[in-house]
C-alpha cells in the first residue's frame, strides 16, 4: 500500500512539473531568432560526402562490386579468424536489395562502420559460413553517415 502512495505522488509531481514547464514555454514568445551563417575556416577541409566506389581487379573472375548504407554489423566472428562482416542496403548478392560484405582482418578499417555509415567493396562472390552468397572484398571503403 505504501508503495501504491509513494508512486502515486512522485507520478503526481512529475506530472505538475511538465505543465510548469509546458506552461512557461507557452508563455514565451516565439520569434525567430538571428540566423546562423557558415563561415569558411582555414583549417576545416571538407570531407568527401560519398564513398570512393571499389573496383574489381581486371584478373578476378566472378568479381562484384556494391556500395550503399550499412544495415547490419558483426564485429566479432563467431569462427574467431578476426575478420567483420557488413550487411548493406544495396545489391542483391545475398538477396533482393541486401548484400552481405566479408572484410578480411587486413582490410578491416581503424573504425568498424556503423549502422547508416556508407560502404563500398569488391571481390568474388563466395558461399558463407551459413552457405548464403556474399562479397569476399578484394577493396573495401567506409565512411561515416
Amino acid at each position: 500500500m505504501r508503495f501504491l502512495v509513494v508512486a502515486l505522488v512522485l507520478a503526481a509531481g512529475a506530472v505538475a512539473v511538465f505543465l510548469a514547464i509546458d506552461r512557461r514555454n507557452a508563455a514565451e514568445p516565439r520569434t525567430a531568432g538571428p540566423v546562423a551563417t557558415a563561415t569558411p575556416s582555414a583549417t576545416a577541409t571538407p570531407r568527401p560526402r560519398t564513398v570512393p566506389s571499389s573496383r574489381c581487379p581486371a584478373d578476378v573472375a566472378g568479381c562484384q562490386v556494391v556500395r550503399g548504407r550499412v544495415i547490419y554489423v558483426e564485429r566479432v566472428d563467431p569462427d574467431g579468424d578476426g575478420d567483420l562482416h557488413v550487411v548493406v542496403a544495396a545489391g542483391s548478392v545475398t538477396g533482393p536489395g541486401i548484400t552481405a560484405i566479408d572484410v578480411a582482418v587486413d582490410l578491416r578499417p581503424r573504425r568498424d562502420p556503423q549502422v547508416g555509415d556508407r560502404v563500398s567493396a569488391a571481390g568474388p562472390v563466395q558461399p558463407g559460413s551459413y552457405g548464403q552468397s556474399q562479397i569476399h572484398a578484394l577493396e573495401f571503403h567506409a565512411r561515416r553517415g
